[in-house]
């Protein structure tokens, strides 16, 4: 089974599903389903390597859940799951459970 490993400031995101009904209740067939925005971190890289030699540390950790732009990072098939690789500065934000 491979893995994908991020460098950088780079993140790998598993999407959550999309909804199969609107609040009404209408089922949507695929065609009309948008593309889901938010996904569960399932990997973090590194993190940046300054102009200094240092490296950043990433805000963002394995299991958060995040908000991200909607046309944000590059999509990758990797064993049958679909996956998002974006950078950390194209995450909106993250999902905070209420207290």
């Amino acid at each position: 089974m491979a893995t994908l490993k991020p460098l950088s400031d780079r993140i790998i995101i598993k999407a959550l599903t999309a909804e199969e009904k609107t609040a009404g209740g209408i089922v949507l067939p695929d065609t009309a389903k948008e593309k889901p925005q938010q996904g569960e971190v399932i990997a973090v890289g590194p993190g940046r390597i300054l102009d200094t030699g240092k490296v950043a540390s990433m805000d963002i950790q394995v299991g958060d859940r995040v908000y991200y732009g909607k046309y944000s990072g590059t999509e990758v098939k990797l064993n049958g799951e679909e996956l998002v690789v974006l950078r950390q500065d194209d995450v909106l934000g993250v999902v905070e459970a209420a207290a």
